[in-house]
């Protein structure tokens, strides 16, 4: 469910969260940190790396007004209300769980794990502490992705029955992070990630099970190639995800009487406006097809502010701790099936002593 709709007091009425930042990451300090900035409910309030001159330089270059150089630091710092945890992937868990102990609610980078059974602890650690865990999906925040999910609901497009996606770049430094298998790099974590959640998204439910054909580079042994298929019970999720390939990516959700095509589905420009597609399928050429526009947002600042007005006015966030699970489970099963070259069944999320945990969308 979205935290979109306020609750009873407006935003103008909220206190603004103090927000801490754990790293100094490039892409948090050229893309999420200065949307965030923007937000009037998110206040960066302070930044910690393992390296005080680091965190010094990067506090400084956004105007947050706290550096530490070191990451408890920041965790024991009382003023801070919400942690922002863009770490390297295999870091995720341990610190989202440290910063929760500590009394921070906790916005933590995708993948939120490197196996489902490491996000379930995420679950058991939220319970334990009352605050809220969220994986940053930013997409589902966006209008294009809202307005999708809306006409999938409605009827639009008849009964939804196949999404197909495609992400892909590329990328041979053997010094950057996504080549690293050690720490959580390859394609299926780092991109695969969104065509799996997107697709849960405007299915409304989980899949099944999953198959996957996956390429690893043999230099990195990281998996630079991932296809995969999702049985959503009767529809079908098809994608193919690659660090090694032309830089592109597109969505199309086909229905049984239309078709939702996002041009640029993942990696919305927070400078220009986005189209989507509206087609009824009555030509092959897509002259039939209607064109929406999307005056040009942030998806990080609206992101950071949802999750903001979640802390100060309650409610449910986007890609709960929960939904995190349900993506982690299926991105388990893929990895799986390129092993065994057989499908795998995707079993219903538990937590431990294994509880159920609620529907995961």
């Amino acid at each position: 469910m979205s935290t979109s709709a306020q609750g009873p007091e407006s935003d103008e009425q909220l206190t603004p969260v103090r927000w801490g930042v754990l790293g100094a990451s490039n892409f948090a300090l050229t893309v999420s940190l200065p949307a965030m900035k923007r937000g009037p409910l998110t206040q960066l309030a302070a930044l910690a790396s393992r390296d005080i001159g680091k965190a010094t330089a990067a506090a400084r270059s956004l105007g947050i007004p706290r550096a530490y150089g070191s990451y408890d630091e920041l965790l024991d710092d009382p003023e801070i209300d919400a942690i922002y945890n863009p770490l390297p992937n295999h870091l995720h868990v341990k610190w989202t769980a440290r910063a929760a102990r500590a009394g921070k609610h906790v916005l933590c980078e995708k993948p939120i794990a490197l196996s489902a059974e490491d996000a379930e602890a995420l679950v058991d650690v939220q319970r334990e502490t009352g605050k809220l865990i969220a994986e940053a999906f930013m997409i589902r925040n966006h209008p294009q992705w809202q307005q999708a999910r809306d006409w999938v609901r409605r009827g639009k497009i008849g009964e939804l029955v196949s999404v197909q996606a495609a992400f892909s770049y590329y990328n041979r430094d053997a010094a950057n992070i996504r080549n690293k298998k050690a720490v959580g790099g390859g394609a299926l974590y780092d991109i695969g990630c969104y065509a799996v959640n997107t697709s849960r998204f405007l299915f409304g439910r989980e899949p099944v099970r999953a198959m996957a054909l996956v390429d690893h580079d043999p230099e990195f042994g990281t998996d630079r190639l991932t296809s995969g298929l999702l049985d959503y019970g009767g529809a079908h999720l098809t994608f193919t995800c690659s660090t090694q390939a032309v830089p592109y990516q597109r969505v199309n959700a086909f229905g049984t009487k239309g078709r939702i095509e996002i041009e640029i589905p993942f990696n919305a420009p927070g400078d220009q406006p986005c189209k989507v597609w509206l087609d009824d399928g009555s030509t092959l050429n897509c002259s039939s097809a209607k064109v929406i526009s999307f005056p040009a947002v942030d998806q990080y600042h609206l992101q950071s502010e949802a999750f903001s007005r979640a802390i100060r006015a309650g409610g449910p966030v986007e890609n709960s701790i929960e939904v995190a699970v349900g993506n982690m489970r299926v991105i388990d099963a893929l990895f799986r099936s390129a092993e065994s070259g057989r499908w795998e069944k995707i079993s219903p999320a538990t937590g431990a002593g294994g509880r159920p945990l609620r529907s995961v969308r």
